[in-house]
Parts: C-alpha cells; sequence; structure tokens
C-alpha cells in the first residue's frame, strides 16, 4: 500500500447501522450507505488501485459464489444488527464480488476486537489484500469480539473448518449465540510443548550435560591420556613409568603428605626419611597438592596404584587445561585441541616421564583460562565487561595456588609470571582508564575483591611453601646451586631439534645428535617438527592479530633463550641475572624445563593458524550443496591435530619396582637399610609406607652431611666404631638386603663376625636384620 492510499483508509468511514460493514475506499472523508455498497467499492478501487479487488471482480460465478458466501458468513458472526445484510451479501453477483470482499476483511477486523460494537469499521481500503496473507489470518483466528461474538477467523477463505465442521454457504449463527474462534494455521504449526515430569526433565538435563563441549572434551582428554601413556595402568601396583627412582620418591612424597596429615600435621615438614634431621620433607619438591590423593590406600602397592594414576591424570589436565586456555582466547575446537595436545604431548617432555613435578603442569593454562574468563578477556577479542565473573577470576587464583604447591620446579616462574601479568595489565588498565585516552572502562568491585583475596591467598600460599626450603638452605649449605651447576645442565641451541629417546617417532633417528649432548635426559627439547611448522604457519594466517602475534612469537624466543641457561653468550644479560637477584631462582637446577613456556607459545601459535584454516574450510562448503564439509576436507582440518598427536608417541619403559622386604614389614625404627644410595634408597622410600617408621635413608636432589657421614661409617659395618656411630645417632636397627649388596662398597659385610659388638643377627624374610640394642 503506497502513502497515498494509507491517507486515503484513514479517512474512510462507516455509517451507522451498516451491517455490510462496507469498506470505504473512495476519497477521504466519503461515507458508505447500505444502497451504495456495490458502487462504494468500485469507486474505491478506481481511486486506490487495488489491483486484488479488480481481479476478483472478474472472477468466475463459482469464485463469486465462495467470495459472497464467505462474506456473508462473515459478517453474520462479526455481529451484524440484521438479516439484511446477509440477505444483501446473498444476492450480490459478481460485480459486487470486490465490497463484499472489503466487507468480509472489515468483519474480520471486527472478530479480532478492533471494533467494539461488532461493527466492522470501513477505513481498511486494503481490507482485500490483508485477507490474502497470513497476518490478516492471524488475526482473524485470535481475536474476539468484545460483545461476545467470536469472529469466523477466516476473512477471506472459502470453504475453512469451523468449530462444528467446514463452512458452507447457507450458515447462519442464531443470535446471543457464539461460536469457539480456531486460528486454521494451528494444523501447520508446531505441537505445544509437553509439560515435562521432573523425572523427565532430569533424564534431559543429564543428556545435556553428557553432549556439552567441557564433557565431551574431558572425556577426550581421559581417553588419551590412557592410551598415550600406555602402558602404565597396565600394571599400576607393580610398574613405574621411566624408571624407579625418581618415581619412588614422587610415591612416597604423596604417601607421606596423605598419611601425616591425617594423623599428626605437625610434623608434615619432618618426614620419616633422612633420620634425624629436620625439614626433610622440603628436600626436594614435595607434590603437597596431591595430599587428598594420598589420604587414599595404605602401604608400597596402594603408593604405586595412585602415583600411576596422578601421572595419567596430569596428563589429562594438562590437555584440558591447554584447551581451555586457548579457547577462551578465541581458539575454535580444532585448533585448541592441538593446543592442548602439543602442550602436553610434546617430545622433550618425554624425558620427564619420572619427574611427575614437572609433568603435572596442568594447572598453569586451566588457572590463566580461568582469570582470563573472569575478567572478559580474550586474545581474539579483547576486553569485554560484560563477560566479566569475579567467580572465575577467585577460582583461577585457587587453581594457581593448587599449581604451587606441586612444587617450585616450574611453580616458581609460573608465579613470577603471573605478578607480571598483573603488573602490566595493572598499568596498561590505569593508562587507558585516566592517560590515554580517558573513557569508561568498567571493572567492578566484586571482580577487585575476587582478585585481591585471590592474590593473597596466591601470595601465602607461596610464603608458606617457601619457608621450610628457605630453612634448608640454612641448615644445608650444599643443598645450594651455583652458576657451575646450571652450566652442566645448559642446553645448546641443537637441543631445540633433538628428540629424548623414549620417542617413538624421532628417538632412534636421533640417537646420534643425543650422544654429542652432555646430559641428554635434560638436553633434549624438541617440542615437535609439527608443532614448529603449525606455528610458523601461524605468524602469517592466523585469526589473531598481528601484534599478537608478534607477542607469541617473543613469549618462545625469550623461554628458549632463558632455557639455554649459560649457554646464549654466557648468560650475562638473561639468565645470570635471574639467578643472582630473584628470590628462589638459584634453586633452578634445570634451565632447560622453561621450555614449557615456549611449548605453550607454540601451541597458541599453532591454534590460531588451525582456527583460521577451519574458518576458510567452512566457507568453502558453504558453496556446496548441501553446505557442509565434504570427507576430505574432514579429514584436512583433523590432520594437524593427528601429527602432533602421533608425534608425541613413545617408548617409555616401565619397569618393575622391587618387592618390599618382609622386614620391612616388622623392623622398627629408626632403622638403616644397607647398601645406600640415593638411587637405591628412593624404592626403600616406598617401602617404608607401610609402617612409616623413621629411617637414615632418602633420596633427593642433594644429599645432607649427615647422611653422607653415615654411609661412610657403615662401608666397615658391622665393626665397633660404626656401631658406636650409629647408636650415638640413635638409629636401633640394621636392614641388610643380600641379593643388593654386589658391586657396593658393602658387598663382603656379612662375612665379618659380630662376636663381642654387643648386637644380634637375624634372618627375616631373606633380610639379615642387625639389632644395635643388644
Amino acid at each position: 500500500m503506497t502513502t497515498e492510499q494509507s491517507d486515503a483508509t484513514a479517512g474512510g468511514k462507516t455509517a451507522p447501522g451498516d451491517g455490510d460493514g462496507a469498506a470505504s475506499a473512495g476519497a477521504p472523508g466519503a461515507k458508505t450507505g447500505p444502497g451504495a455498497t456495490a458502487a462504494k467499492a468500485g469507486s474505491g478501487d478506481a481511486q486506490t488501485g487495488i489491483t486484488d479487488a479488480e481481479t476478483k471482480a472478474g472472477t468466475t460465478d463459482a469464485e463469486s459464489t465462495v467470495t459472497t458466501t464467505d462474506a456473508a458468513t462473515t459478517a453474520g458472526t462479526g455481529g451484524a444488527t440484521d438479516e439484511t445484510a446477509r440477505d444483501d451479501a446473498a444476492r450480490t453477483g459478481a460485480g459486487d464480488i470486490a465490497a463484499k470482499a472489503d466487507t468480509a476483511g472489515a468483519a474480520a477486523k471486527a472478530s479480532t476486537g478492533e471494533a467494539t460494537d461488532g461493527t466492522a469499521g470501513a477505513g481498511d481500503t486494503d481490507a482485500d489484500a490483508k485477507a490474502d496473507t497470513t497476518d490478516a489470518a492471524a488475526k482473524a483466528g485470535a481475536g474476539k469480539a468484545t460483545d461476545g461474538t467470536a469472529g469466523d477467523g477466516d476473512p477471506g477463505g472459502a470453504g475453512k473448518a469451523s468449530p462444528t465442521g467446514p463452512a458452507k454457504a447457507d450458515d447462519k449463527t442464531e443470535p446471543g449465540k457464539s461460536t469457539k474462534p480456531e486460528d486454521p494455521f494451528t494444523a501447520f504449526g508446531p505441537a505445544p510443548e509437553r509439560v515435562l515430569t521432573r523425572p523427565r526433565r532430569a533424564v534431559r538435563a543429564v543428556g545435556r550435560f553428557l553432549i556439552h563441549e567441557w564433557t565431551l572434551a574431558t572425556v577426550a582428554v581421559l581417553a588419551l591420556a590412557v592410551l598415550m601413556t600406555w602402558p602404565t595402568l597396565r600394571y599400576p601396583g607393580y610398574t613405574l613409568p621411566q624408571d624407579y627412582w625418581d618415581p619412588s620418591l614422587q610415591a612416597w612424597q604423596m604417601a607421606w603428605s596423605g598419611h601425616i596429615l591425617l594423623t599428626d600435621p605437625a610434623q608434615l615438614w619432618n618426614s620419616n626419611t633422612f633420620f634425624p634431621d629436620p625439614w626433610s620433607f622440603a628436600f626436594s619438591d614435595t607434590l603437597l597438592g596431591y595430599a587428598p590423593a594420598g589420604m587414599i590406600g595404605h602401604g608400597p602397592e596402594a603408593a604405586l596404584v595412585r602415583y600411576n594414576i596422578m601421572f595419567v591424570l596430569a596428563h589429562a589436565l594438562a590437555t584440558l587445561g591447554a584447551y581451555a586456555l586457548a579457547r577462551q582466547l578465541g581458539a575454535g575446537r580444532i585448533g585448541a585441541a592441538v593446543a592442548g595436545a602439543s602442550y602436553t604431548y610434546a617430545p622433550w617432555l618425554l624425558a620427564q616421564a619420572g619427574h611427575l613435578h614437572i609433568v603435572s603442569n596442568g594447572g598453569i593454562p586451566l588457572a590463566l583460562a580461568m582469570l582470563a574468563r573472569g575478567h572478559g578477556w580474550s586474545l581474539r577479542y579483547g576486553y569485554r565487561p560484560e563477560r566479566r565473573h569475579a567467580g572465575w577470576a577467585f577460582l583461577g587464583w585457587l587453581v594457581a595456588a593448587w599449581q604451587l604447591s606441586l612444587g617450585f620446579g616450574i611453580g616458581l616462574m609460573f608465579a613470577y609470571l603471573l605478578a607480571g601479568i598483573v603488573l602490566v595489565a595493572a598499568v596498561i588498565w590505569f593508562a587507558r582508564r585516566w592517560l590515554v585516552r580517558p573513557v569508561k572502562r568498567p571493572f567492578g568491585g566484586r571482580l577487585f575483591l575476587a582478585d585481591l583475596v585471590g592474590g593473597l591467598l596466591f601470595g601465602a600460599v607461596g610464603a608458606l611453601l617457601a619457608v621450610p626450603f628457605f630453612k634448608v638452605a640454612e641448615l644445608h649449605p650444599n643443598a645450594a646451586r651455583t652458576l657451575g651447576d646450571i652450566a652442566i645442565y645448559s642446553p645448546p641451541a641443537s637441543g631445540f631439534f633433538t628428540a629424548p629417546a623414549e620417542s617413538r617417532i624421532w628417538g632412534q633417528l636421533h640417537e646420534g645428535a643425543r650422544a654429542v649432548l652432555p646430559w641428554h635426559p635434560e638436553m633434549t627439547l624438541l617440542p615437535g617438527f609439527a608443532l614448529y611448522a603449525l606455528a610458523a604457519g601461524g605468524l602469517f594466517f592466523s585469526v589473531w592479530r598481528v601484534r599478537h602475534r608478534l607477542y607469541l612469537l617473543a613469549g618462545v624466543l625469550i623461554s628458549m633463550i632463558l632455557a639455554m641457561g649459560t649457554r646464549f653468550f654466557g648468560g650475562t644479560y638473561t639468565f645470570v641475572p635471574l639467578f643472582e637477584y630473584l628470590p628462589g631462582w638459584n634453586g633452578l637446577r634445570t634451565p632447560g624445563r622453561l621450555m614449557l613456556w615456549a611449548t605453550l607459545f607454540l601451541g597458541l601459535l599453532a591454534a590460531g593458524a588451525v582456527t583460521a584454516f577451519c574458518a576458510r574450510v567452512r566457507e568453502l562448503a558453504a558453496e556446496r550443496v548441501p553446505p557442509w564439509p565434504g570427507p576430505w576436507l574432514r579429514l584436512a582440518t583433523l590432520l594437524p591435530l593427528l601429527l602432533v598427536v602421533v608425534e608425541g608417541l613413545n617408548v617409555t619403559p616401565h619397569p618393575v619396582v622391587p618387592q618390599q622386604p618382609a622386614a620391612m614389614r616388622t623392623v622398627d625404627g629408626p632403622l638403616l637399610v644397607l647398601p645406600s644410595s640415593q638411587n637405591l634408597d628412593q624404592p626403600v622410600m616406598v617401602w617404608s609406607t607401610g609402617r612409616f617408621q623413621q629411617m637414615v635413608n632418602g633420596g633427593s636432589g642433594f644429599t645432607p652431611e649427615s647422611q653422607a657421614k653415615v654411609r661412610d661409617v657403615s662401608v666397615d659395618f658391622p665393626d665397633q666404631p660404626s656401631i658406636d656411630y650409629l647408636r650415638q645417632l640413635g638409629v636401633k636397627n640394621v636392614v641388610v638386603l643380600p641379593d643388593r649388596l654386589g658391586g657396593t662398597p658393602w658387598e663382603r659385610m656379612l662375612d665379618k663376625p659380630i662376636d663381642g659388638l654387643g648386637v644380634t643377627r637375624e634372618d627375616v624374610g631373606g633380610a639379615i636384620v642387625f639389632h644395635l640394642a643388644g
């Protein structure tokens, strides 16, 4: 309808008592009477140009009859005041079709409640056109006349169903009775939603949970962790990954923390090993965050099962954490999966399979993801205040504190990184808020409080955990690292392209390159050639902005330079200043483990490239019929993930842990187990988890002077000086393991007599026990 037509319609009026409700389509102000219906309709057609009415005027007799019948029925149900309207409608010929159609449209409007007395208004010159639209039909069916007469709900449709059956030409509604309106289009609409019972709602909620992205991601990372670490869970009560030295130590750490927190928490740091030295639990990273797991089970076998389960779960958490970080920063699902898999299964990490405190790094990306989500920030979309959530921010600080409790080996760098992020973010936020371009940048009191409380909690955990280590450094000066120690473990640049022996793909191929490295377990730092290629592509083709790509590249280079320790121009301007001036940095022994950060940044660069590639695939697929990727395009999007996973396949050995001697289940402490060395003592620590009796044995990153002296003195055991020294120390029993004496300084000790020494000798389950108490 044109503007002129609308104006003409607005001026039309209907005379009172006009039962047909004929539409006035003439000039503004014109009135229509009962005797001039057809003429006025014709005049209206001529003035307003309603082609639909003209078309209807030329219809066949059958169409005329249907339209006339519909107009008459509608007029009757719309509340006409006398029978004259229906008689007039019945007598009307084909020449009056346009007017009668308008009458039907007006009557339909009356049924929608637009007329208050049942008389249709004549101001709608486009009523015939409206009768053919869905909107008019819906109005006609939904409305009700205010005088109690229901509208027919069908302004222009012949043969539509009424409440009692199909509409007919001679149907008449008795005065004073109403018919229930029915929308003819309800047959084509959706069925009303069923009201679900409580069990059905529960089932639906469970179903939505099971197919949620994060549920599927969690299940996927768990399954991948089991497969990629296999056969760790094949014989979890008897084997350990890589070797049974450091893993035995860490299995004991979890068992001790769980046991002592349940029995005597005040003695946490004074463990049953390294007797009689105090603070012995802080002689190495503690894995204190795994203490709740240590409360489950008892004895050596439970300690091994616990370790293997946590080893697999650590891989799963690392993958999930890196996936969550990439998703929060703006990567797609496949790109985030590439970041997660590359972060967890980088070839260089295969050499760290015996160091659970290094493998347990999933809290780092997970905490960063939660903090970014809580602050409404992503790398791709920037700061979005409407997405802030104080709860996520506080939870991020809690996860960060938990990660720090696993050890300072990687937790220390994480703490410094968080401090740097907070400082830089605060400076940038205030600069943009008040100095550079004063604009309103909301932050929120709740978020500020969450950051304040969470940050203080994180700092408090770090400070409390640092106290025992400072005490150990004070009591044991030989525990301090020197730049000479750092130089021994500093890798050359070739280490970034050399894989460890545990790599299934590159292990044998890089055997020659490993041979020239002074200490290859800590110097083979290959993150994966596939990851290198994807990250390089991400510098040129990515969803990240160019400056963000450069930031990530800078993070990669800085991490690699620091990982080289003193190999990068002597570390004069890189590692050495950190070692000398930053608190705690001089406790780090192996700078190559800083490769963890380079791997994370490379993964984020790769995620940007893969996400951009997947977006391009969707654009190409949109041009297809049907519009979704074909099998080859789908395979192309999964190829980067497949390459990263395949490059992380391993041949890590899983040796059987020596079985606990029966004497360890019966002999009281304090005791000494011979032979003794750092590697030999670590399985002994696991054996002690049955009773946690005090013992001189223990293995860590350094050897206390008291323990070194015991080993020196006991070489001549049993003789009077060694027995006197052990008695003075407080040792009551010495357990000798004959099957382990070969090739050690103690291999001839069982041939010595004990007459006159005041000791007794007993064979307990194959072990020889010397009771020093006499």
